[in-house]
């Protein structure tokens, strides 16, 4: 089969035929049809991702979209042509989605949402499951709360404002001004961070009293901006990218609460992938309702572009979700 393979970090993803895999016990062997381009897929190609290992070399790709070609032993759930989803490969021992074909454990699939094309449904599965283990896993996100999304333009953050929408709660999102009509369209209040202070927008939106959940999906700065911006007593923030050294004196003050969310854990451990393909169908439902769609990039890809992806995700000049097209598809 034809994939874009890694064999040296920092060097270029180069398309090549390999050998198809054959689906193992509790496997799926899906035909991937699109592959979903994540900021985290440029850097571990860049080999600045230790926390996401992979041994070399590699099929890269994290997100897929296709159909089932085959079912392993043991695989209940799934048929013969099955459209699917999934955060599926391109970490440790995972083929990615790279690929004309992945072998992929069934627990981390769910059925495409109908209502989405396949370009689309690539798009999904990394940004709903990180936001779905902050926001409801963690944070328990509900109608009646305030939630301030931070980034609520990105990939994971325009997820998250609207999961956190569709559980009835009032949406907040911080983003810089060209991302503002973004923000508003997907029904959230737009906070321009390059012109407010924190000081003012929990002043503003919450009369100083803080937002109940935060949802921090920059990282540094942010993260620490966010542990001011929380709620007293009970307040919680959650974050993807809570990384680096932070003082926990303003959490701590509020007597609020954080939480880490490492989305690859399950992929890496082998521990907790049933609750990826749980989210991912809960996902579907709200997809299919209307309440969960996701932006794409309009620019098209193909395994022998796929370069050209990654320096247009690495270079955050995309207009939405970048997808690389294993065949050609319409929508």
């Amino acid at each position: 089969m034809l994939a874009a393979v890694l064999r040296e970090f920092g060097t270029p993803l180069r398309a090549e035929q390999i050998d198809q895999p054959v689906a193992g016990a509790g496997q799926v062997l899906v035909r991937v049809v699109a592959s979903g381009v994540n900021p985290l897929d440029t850097k571990i190609q860049a080999g600045k991702a230790p926390h996401a290992r992979i041994e070399l070399p590699a099929v890269l790709g994290l997100d897929l979209a296709g159909v089932v070609a085959a079912l392993g032993p043991e695989v209940t759930g799934f048929e013969l042509g099955d459209e699917v989803y999934g955060l599926t490969g391109g970490v440790g021992d995972l083929q990615g989605s790279l690929a004309e074909y992945a072998a992929v454990d069934a627990r981390l699939l769910a059925r495409k949402p109908r209502t989405l094309s396949m370009r689309a449904a690539a798009a999904l599965p990394l940004a709903v499951i990180t936001s779905w283990e902050g926001l409801v896993d963690r944070a328990g996100v509900r109608a009646g709360q305030k939630v301030l999304v931070h980034g609520g333009a990105g990939g994971v953050g325009h997820v998250g404002v609207q999961l956190a929408l569709a559980r009835g709660a009032e949406v907040y999102a911080t983003g810089a001004p060209a991302s503002m009509g973004v923000i508003e369209s997907l029904g959230a209040v737009p906070i321009d961070y390059t012109s407010t202070s924190v000081e003012e927008y929990v002043g503003r939106y919450t009369a100083s009293e803080g937002f109940d959940i935060i949802a921090d999906n920059v990282g540094g700065a942010t993260l620490d901006a966010s542990f001011a911006a929380v709620r007293t007593y009970h307040g919680h923030v959650v974050s993807a990218l809570g990384w680096g050294s932070h003082s926990l004196a303003p959490l701590s003050f509020r007597g609020a609460t954080y939480s880490g969310v490492f989305t690859l854990l399950p992929m890496l451990t082998g521990h907790g992938r049933e609750h990826h393909g749980e989210i991912l169908r809960e996902a579907a439902t709200l997809a299919d309702a209307g309440a969960l769609r996701p932006r794409l990039d309009p620019r098209r890809f193909t395994l022998d572009t796929v370069m050209d992806a990654h320096a247009l995700v690495a270079g955050a000049t995309s207009a939405g979700k970048v997808i690389v097209e294993i065949v050609d598809i319409d929508g």
